[in-house]
Parts: C-alpha cells; sequence; structure tokens
C-alpha cells in the first residue's frame, strides 16, 4: 500500500504532540505540586521514563504488544519483530510507514510508565523506578497494550478503547495505587506541610497536557479524516466541562475554587473522555467531562482518606478513577453510525458490561503483577531513599543538584 501522505503528516504531529505531553507535559505538571528540594528528581523520572521505555520498546516492547504468532497470541504478541526486525523504510501499517506506527505507541508507553511516578515522588530511589519501570513496561503494558489494540482477548471481545481509557489510564493509576502503598507514605503524610512549590509550573505542564491530547486522541484515529476531528471536539468538551466541574465542586464544599482543581479537573475530563472521543456524539462529552471529573475529585479525596494510602499526585485518582468512569461511559454513549460498536443509548447494554469487565481485567492484572514486580525487586535492593535523603531533598541527595533557594 502506498503511503497516504495526508495521514502521515498527521501521525507525524500527533506523535510529536504526545511526547510533548510527558516531555514537558506531565513533567512540569508532577514538578509543580512538590516542595523544592524534589522538583528536580521528579523531572527526572519523567526524563529516566522516556529513556528506558523507548529502548525497551524497540528491543521487545512493541513485538510484544503488535506482532502475533506467539504461542499465547491471546494474551501478548510473539517476538518476530523484537529489535525492530522486519520493520524497514518501506515496510508499511495500513497506509502508513510501520515505523511512524511504533514511534507513535511509543509516545504512549512512554507516558503510562511516567504518569506511575507521581504516586511516589518524593521518597522512591532513582534506580528502583528506572528499574520497575523496565519491568512494568514487558511485563505490564507491553500485554495490556496487546489485549486491546494488538489483536489480543479484549479486542475480539469487542472492548472499546480509542485512545487508551484501560491500556493507559486504568493500567497506569492501579499501578500507581499498588506502588504507593509498597512505599509507604511521605515522612510527614497525611497533615504534614507537604506544600506544593510553584503550582505555575502545574498549570503550564496542564496546559500542554490539554494541547497534547489533541494529538493522543485526534492522532488515534490514525488519519487525517472526520474521525480525528470529532476525536478534537469530544476531547475539548469535556476537558472544559470538567475543569467547571470541579471548580463548582470546590466552590460548593470549600468556598474557593484552586488553580490546582482546575488543573485537575482538565485532566480528569481528558482521561475520561479518552476512551470514548472517537465512538461516542458530542454532547455525550459534556456528561463524560462532568463524570470523569466527579469521579476524580471523589478518588483524590474521600476515597484517598478511605484507603489511606499517600498516592503522592493522585495518579489513581485521577487515571485510575477517571480512567474506569470514561471506560464505562463508552459502553452507554457510542454510537455504531461514529466508529464501533452501539452503546447502551442504541440497545446494546452488553456494551456497559463489555467495558466494566475489561477495565476490571485490566485493574486487577495491573495490580497484582506490579506488586509482583516491587516484590521481587525489594528481596534484592532498597526501593525507597533514607530517612536522612527524604529530609534533606531527592534532588541533591541522588542527583547532586538543586533548584536553588
Amino acid at each position: 500500500m502506498v503511503v497516504d501522505s495526508g495521514n502521515n503528516a498527521w501521525v507525524l504531529t500527533s506523535t510529536a504532540l504526545v511526547l510533548m505531553m510527558t516531555l514537558p507535559g506531565l513533567a512540569l505538571f508532577y514538578a509543580g505540586m512538590v516542595r523544592r528540594m524534589n522538583v528536580l528528581s521528579t523531572l527526572m523520572q519523567s526524563f529516566g521514563a522516556a529513556a528506558v521505555v523507548t529502548v525497551l520498546w524497540a528491543l521487545v516492547g512493541y513485538s510484544l504488544a503488535f506482532s502475533h504468532g506467539g504461542p499465547v497470541n491471546a494474551f501478548v504478541g510473539g517476538l518476530s519483530n523484537a529489535g525492530l526486525a522486519g520493520i524497514a523504510p518501506e515496510t508499511m501499517n495500513g497506509d502508513l510507514p510501520a515505523n511512524l506506527f511504533l514511534m507513535f505507541q511509543l509516545t504512549f508507553a512512554i507516558i503510562t510508565v511516567a504518569i506511575i511516578a507521581g504516586a511516589a515522588v518524593e521518597r522512591i530511589r532513582f534506580s528502583a523506578f528506572l528499574i520497575f519501570a523496565a519491568f512494568w513496561l514487558v511485563l505490564v503494558y507491553a500485554p495490556v497494550c496487546h489485549w486491546v489494540w494488538g489483536g489480543g482477548f479484549l479486542g475480539d471481545a469487542g472492548k472499546l478503547d480509542f485512545a487508551g481509557g484501560a491500556v493507559v489510564h486504568i493500567n497506569a493509576g492501579v499501578a500507581g495505587l499498588v506502588l504507593a502503598k509498597v512505599l509507604g507514605p511521605r515522612r510527614g503524610w497525611p497533615g504534614g506541610a507537604l506544600i506544593p512549590d510553584n503550582l505555575v509550573l502545574t498549570l503550564i505542564g496542564a496546559g500542554m497536557l490539554w494541547v497534547g491530547w489533541f494529538g493522543f486522541n485526534g492522532g488515534s484515529a490514525l488519519a487525517a479524516d472526520g474521525a480525528a476531528a470529532h476525536a478534537f471536539v469530544t476531547t475539548q468538551i469535556a476537558a472544559a466541562m470538567a475543569a467547571l466541574t470541579w471548580m463548582i465542586l470546590e466552590w460548593s464544599l470549600r468556598g474557593k475554587a484552586s488553580a490546582l482543581g482546575a488543573a485537575s479537573g482538565a485532566v480528569a475530563g481528558l482521561v475520561a473522555i479518552t476512551p470514548a472521543a472517537g465512538f461516542v456524539p458530542a454532547w455525550a462529552a459534556f456528561i463524560i467531562g462532568a463524570g470523569g471529573a466527579a469521579g476524580a475529585y471523589w478518588g483524590v479525596t474521600g476515597l484517598k482518606r478511605l484507603l489511606k494510602i499517600d498516592d503522592s499526585l493522585d495518579a489513581f485518582g485521577l487515571h485510575g478513577i477517571g480512567g474506569f468512569v470514561g471506560a464505562v461511559l463508552t459502553g452507554v454513549f457510542a454510537v455504531e453510525a461514529i466508529g464501533g460498536a452501539p452503546g447502551a443509548i442504541e440497545g446494546n447494554l452488553l456494551q456497559v458490561w463489555t467495558q466494566t469487565w475489561g477495565a476490571l481485567s485490566v485493574a486487577l492484572y495491573s495490580g497484582a503483577v506490579t506488586f509482583i514486580i516491587l516484590f521481587v525487586m525489594s528481596k534484592f535492593m532498597s526501593l525507597r531513599v533514607s530517612e536522612e535523603a527524604e529530609r534533606k531533598g531527592l534532588d541533591t541527595e541522588l542527583h547532586g543538584e538543586s533548584v536553588g533557594s
């Protein structure tokens, strides 16, 4: 098949936009929420994730996610493309170069691993995070990606996930929750003076995430067509509706709408619309955005207090809960004429069940294997910095640098 130059140009652009979501978008979003003594270490986790994931994606991750012919192809792909074997400049994936498709998918893998770091900032050893990222990419992300997008059992069962509600957000959110539980809380949590250093960075990062999400969702159409444009519309509506919903909740419950809340709300809406962006009518984006924000707000407030787990930057609340709300509502509002299978509004109640058990499957697998990885790692190395290092700050103790006074 001949390369479609328009589609090729759009997916090239989308690939750059999704990478920008991690570097510097998510990196700044996270860095602004930690204390000054841990800003650089937090930024380094996003940079480290990009490096580790890129190398392993080229070596085995892409093949395990998207190649066929493995002994258990419903669960994981084979190794026919290990080391990018069989992928040359002329190799095609539909009307796109295979090299472009693998790069686009790489950026999704990078941000998924980087999201997890938000649950463990200010106390995890940098070396431990890099090793964890390597094992998690191969043992968790690649199989789950294959389940949904690579010809695995969830895709075959009809689970709808336009751009990664389960593959990225539920997967990362649950892994972050387990990581936070295994590490234990930060010194002084809860109730200590764990005050964000610079919410300006967080708002800048949130803005970059919002813009980059057009590549994340729009690019997942893999074409410069009406589906991509429709994903733009639903993405923008959901993000705006979610930001407003979060602000209204804060006004109602706290008397003030915070900058951090507005940023968190927008991200929650973007997370929630991710699985639905190319499957639901534009009006449904209002409901999905509001529902994602309300669910995530509960996740970072009530549920967090109930679980008593120091998920530092609310990876589970924003991504795990927001992703689950979006996955289920996709089953409610999906319209066959737009793309995918019909949902409950078209009489197919079974789609809601498919979305639910698919999301739970990802959550259970991610949680269980994440725990096993961390348990095995803990037998060979310390996952957490010393109490003295935590008190002095990870920037100087782990990296020998600081942002100054």
